[in-house]
Formats: C-alpha cells, structure tokens, sequence
C-alpha cells in the first residue's frame, strides 16, 4: 500500500513551551516505538509579548536520518496572541508537501529556534498546537 494511502489516527497536542526549551529543543511529541510520525497541521501562538532577536520558531523532524524544518515560522509572525497557521504569512514548507509525508521511525517532533543565531526573547512562552498521525513504519 503506497505511503498516501495509509489509514491513520490524527492525534492532536497543545505543548506550552518557555523561551528557554524552545532555544534548547523541546519535544513536542515523542518517539514511538516501531511507528513513524507525521504532521497533519499547526499552530504557534506566543504569550507573554512578541517573538523576538531570533529568526525563527521551527518544528524539527528527522527523515532519512537527517534533520529537517517541516515549518519556519519567522519571528514576525509570532507576535503576541496571534494563531500562526502553515498558510500565513512568514511561514515556510517543505516543497511538494513533504512537511507532511512520514518522518523516520522511533523519531520525535521537536520545536526550537532557528540553526545557530540568536536566542528567542520577549515572548515568554510559545503555544504550539499540534496534529499529527503515527503510522507503523
């Protein structure tokens, strides 16, 4: 059965990050034995004032071993109490919808700021709403 054609439960999850576990890496769901995650959809809300020094709020996958940005959210979206979704402005995919095709098995999806760079500041906490399917790799 073709990758697109797998039946699947979309699970959802709200995690609440500080500052300080985004700038280090913060799990937003774990890994999971024998199965491979998938991102559905999103949504990113700062509390506590606007996203700032960084570039970006990324949600971090892995797939062929390899760590790869299923979303880029600039810092400008993030400003404080806006819901940031994959269609608004000052978001980036992957091409061809990759951001949401199966990631490599026993892998969790974090959130942390953007490679190297500044840290995030301002924004105390950032809201990250999560839906994702986990099917048997």
């Amino acid at each position: 059965m073709a990758q697109a054609d797998r039946l699947a439960i979309v699970n959802g999850k709200r995690v609440r990050a500080t500052a300080a576990q985004v700038n280090a890496g913060h799990t937003l769901v774990a890994a999971v034995k024998g199965m491979a995650h998938r991102m559905v959809d999103f949504t990113m809300i700062a509390l506590g004032g606007s996203a700032a020094t960084a570039t970006s709020v990324d949600i971090i996958g892995t797939r062929g071993a390899v760590e790869v940005r299923l979303a880029v959210v600039a810092v400008a979206a993030l400003t404080q109490s806006a819901a940031v979704k994959p269609n608004s402005t000052s978001v980036t995919l992957l091409a061809d919808g990759a951001s949401h095709t199966a990631l490599d098995e026993n892998t969790a999806i974090t959130i942390g700021k953007q490679s190297g760079g500044s840290n995030l500041a301002t924004a105390t906490h950032i809201d990250c709403i999560i839906s994702t399917a986990s099917e048997k790799a």
